[in-house]
């Protein structure tokens, strides 16, 4: 199974991903671990806040690419709906 997220920042900027681990990617993100997006070096992220799981990697990836392109208004209405 496969997973898409968004994380908040601290600063309240949203970052949208894909992952097989949920828990071991956002370590990663948080520096914990090595591997976090380049994103998170200076926008530190803060919550886990949207996840919902897909069958494979390619709709996975197609879900993430369409949330990358919703506002920022749709994106919160995906998020607390």
């Amino acid at each position: 199974m496969w997973w898409v997220y968004i994380i908040e920042t601290e600063s309240g900027s949203y970052y949208t991903g894909v992952a097989k681990d949920v828990n071991l990617r956002f370590r990663q993100h948080k520096g914990e671990l090595k591997g976090g997006a380049k994103f998170f070096r200076s926008n530190p992220p803060s919550l886990l806040l949207y996840l919902k799981k897909y069958k494979n990697r390619s709709e996975a990836q197609k879900v993430e690419w369409n949330i990358k392109q919703l506002t920022r208004l749709q994106k919160e209405e995906l998020i607390f709906s």
